[in-house]
C-alpha cells in the first residue's frame, strides 16, 4: 500500500513540474514572439512575425498609429504538456523616445 501511495504522489508531482515548465516556457515564447515583432518598430509601421524551435511556437505582431503603437506576442509550447500564453504592450514613440503605457500578461 505504501508503494502504491508512493507512485501516485510522484505521478502527481511530475504532472505539477511539467505544468510549470510549460507555463515558463509559454511566457517566455510569447515575450520573444513580441520582441521579434518590435525589432521592426523603426523601419515600418506593422509587422507580423513567426517562429518555431523545439520548445514550441511564438508569433508577435506590431502595429502603431501617429504616436501610439501596440505590440503583442502568443507562445504556444510544444511536448507533453501543450500550453498557450500572451502579452501585449501598449506605448507611444515621442521623438526618438519610446514610452510603455501598459502591458499585460495572461496566466
Amino acid at each position: 500500500m505504501l508503494m502504491e501511495l508512493m507512485l501516485i504522489d510522484s505521478s502527481r508531482a511530475l504532472r505539477e513540474a511539467q505544468r510549470f515548465r510549460s507555463k515558463v516556457v509559454a511566457a517566455t515564447l510569447a515575450e520573444n514572439g513580441a520582441e521579434l515583432a518590435a525589432q521592426q518598430m523603426v523601419t515600418r509601421t506593422t509587422a507580423l512575425v513567426t517562429s518555431k524551435d523545439e520548445q514550441g511556437t511564438m508569433k508577435g505582431t506590431y502595429n502603431r498609429g501617429s504616436t501610439e503603437f501596440e505590440l503583442t506576442g502568443s507562445g504556444t509550447t510544444s511536448g507533453v504538456m501543450p500550453l498557450t500564453a500572451s502579452v501585449k504592450v501598449q506605448g507611444r514613440v515621442e521623438g526618438n523616445v519610446v514610452k510603455i503605457d501598459y502591458a499585460t500578461h495572461s496566466q
